[in-house]
């Protein structure tokens, strides 16, 4: 399967996601905000498929990891997490680096199916 790299603040919202990517087999690096995914990033030579990240977290943003990512690593998928509508539209001017952004709430099919979507189209 995959390895992705997960960026969220969120406690119970990261351990959802990392429970439902490893359901599916993946190898996962769980991070609570941009700041820790960069380093993660660096420190695994950015050897990851794809990388799902909240927009709005403390220390670097999600716009900002992914800017970063893509033009560090343009070969790994971006997907964005958002509960706010003013940060979707934050996200807009990345459409052409970021695969698809996923509003919260979400269910595990959602997040599954939507991972699943990204690593296809990647390919």
């Amino acid at each position: 399967m995959a390895r992705i790299l997960i960026a969220e603040d969120n406690d119970d919202l990261r351990c959802l996601v990392v429970r439902a990517l490893s359901d599916d087999g993946h190898d996962l690096v769980a991070t609570t905000d941009g700041a820790t995914a960069l380093a993660a990033l660096k420190a695994h030579n950015g050897e990851f498929d794809l990388l799902l990240t909240d927009v709005k977290m403390p220390v670097m943003d999600g716009i900002a990891l992914a800017l970063a990512t893509g033009r560090d690593h343009p070969e790994i998928a971006i997907m964005l997490m958002t509960g706010h509508a003013d940060q979707r539209e934050r996200a807009q001017p990345l459409d052409a680096l970021v695969h698809d952004v996923i509003a919260k709430p979400f269910s595990v099919e959602q997040i599954k199916g939507a991972v699943r979507e990204a690593l296809v189209q990647r390919h």
